[in-house]
């Protein structure tokens, strides 16, 4: 499989109300495999589109990251399909949009060896970190209005970024030091200018502009130092600016220390079953402490989402057995699309609904240290937030009536990877009981202390 060099120059996409990227210029060669991340909105998707366009001489397989047609399929079955279909083309360019979204372990799995395998170019749209930490040439990171290349994989980006922000900071940090040395030296100055003031007159005999002149040098170096700090300072945050981490949110959660710490299990499944018209998983045994943690695994299709509706009380889902279950009140559930939340209302109303008992300024306050700052961020119906900013909506309301029990639904499908951080900063200092059905073992394994019921064996 070849392809001739796909050549892009001075590629553009531009929106009414904002600007994804300009000035874009790259050669693809036949057999590069190129990684592309960004945050949501950022223009990702785009951007393949308008690759596969600027190669009409190339044959081209695509899979896109909502897949419309196959809709009695589950959304890993969908994209099986959809993946076989496109490369049973034999494409010479092969390109992905979020591939893991909707995979199980086995078929992420058999992805990556396939992807190992596969020979031709290969560009892959996605924020799963154990899909970057594959073998790439080249990863595009789309931000501040431009597509940055950077050569080589994941982790020796990563390991760039850290180095290069380790020694801006080091410079910024000796610009402070050389700054308060600056006006220390001014400060001293000036104190041995007013002493030597009588002896100054004296020597210039009346000559004001002469003494003037003597006085001000000091002054003058000093200004001068002042600018060049004040210009290289800049330079310096622009910098870093531009390779920005993500901010560190600090959550605050309601719990007290009784709810913690109880003896008392707060989910306890005894000879337990559950399903709709048949049983879909029987003989359950399950028990849930006050603030242990615990991932569902298995296969797609094993009931996973059915145990969890299950627990939540759910009335479409038959259950048999002794179950022991939180008050709806005391259970707080994520889903990668935000469902807890009401698309009619603001930030601040849903926080003011969740904790009424919060003044103005308490909210913003609390919404502040979940990075939800700007007045359009906090007074916009939460429909037309972006992914990210749901997501720590979502957390945010958790944190103002923090719930004993915080089941997790594939959370981390269509994060980013900087939202995928702000919701792992979070999840790590969560006080109460968790449940996690995630295909994302890295993301699992962030979130930390996670023991695992693996569902296949039922």
């Amino acid at each position: 499989m070849s392809h001739r060099p796909v050549v892009i120059h001075d590629l553009n996409l531009t929106f009414p109300h904002k600007t994804c990227f300009e000035g874009f210029s790259v050669t693809i060669h036949p057999g590069d495999r190129i990684a592309i991340i960004g945050q949501n909105g950022s223009g990702k998707s785009h951007l393949v589109r308008m690759l596969i366009e600027a190669a009409p001489f190339a044959s081209v397989g695509h899979v896109p990251q909502i897949i419309h047609h196959h809709e009695v399929l589950s959304g890993g079955e969908r994209f099986n399909k959809t993946l076989s279909n496109e490369l049973a083309k034999e494409p010479d360019l092969l390109c992905l949009d979020e591939p893991t979204n909707h995979l199980d372990a086995h078929n992420k799995q058999a992805l990556m060896r396939m992807l190992d395998r596969y020979q031709g170019t290969l560009i892959v749209v996605t924020h799963d970190v154990e899909l970057l930490r594959r073998k790439f040439d080249a990863l595009w990171h789309i931000r501040e209005g431009r597509v940055h290349i950077a050569r080589g994989g994941y982790e020796e980006y990563l390991e760039r970024q850290r180095c290069l922000r380790e020694s801006l900071e080091g410079k910024l940090s000796a610009l402070k030091s050389e700054r308060k040395q600056n006006h220390q030296d001014l400060m001293r100055d000036q104190e041995r200018a007013k002493k030597k003031k009588a002896h100054g007159e004296k020597k210039y005999d009346g000559d004001k502009l002469a003494l003037r002149s003597a006085q001000g040098r000091g002054q003058l170096t000093t200004n001068k130092n002042r600018k060049r700090i004040g210009s290289e300072k800049n330079e310096i945050l622009t910098e870093l600016w531009e390779i920005r981490m993500p901010d560190v949110m600090r959550p605050t959660f309601t719990l007290s220390a009784a709810d913690i710490h109880s003896n008392m299990p707060i989910v306890q499944i005894r000879h337990g079953a559950c399903g709709y018209e048949h049983m879909l998983l029987t003989d359950l045994h399950v028990q849930l402490n006050a603030s242990e943690r615990l991932v569902l695994k298995g296969p797609n299709g094993c009931g996973k989402t059915t145990l969890l509706r299950a627990i939540l009380g759910d009335k479409d889902v038959k259950r048999e057995g002794a179950w022991q279950t939180p008050h709806a009140a005391d259970i707080g559930y994520l889903h990668q699309h935000y469902g807890t939340l009401d698309p009619e209302l603001s930030a601040l109303d849903i926080i003011r609904e969740a904790a009424p008992h919060l003044t103005n300024v308490d909210i913003r306050e609390h919404l502040n240290r979940y990075l939800l700052r700007k007045n359009e961020e906090v007074n916009v119906k939460s429909k037309f937030l972006s992914g990210g900013e749901k997501a720590r909506l979502s957390l945010a309301k958790i944190g103002a009536r923090t719930p004993k029990l915080l089941i997790l639904d594939e959370l981390s499908n269509n994060l980013d990877l900087e939202s995928r951080e702000h919701v792992i900063q979070v999840l790590r200092v969560y006080p109460g009981a968790m449940i996690v059905v995630s295909h994302d073992a890295d993301f699992v394994d962030q979130i930390g202390g996670c023991r695992s019921l693996d569902l296949k064996s039922w």
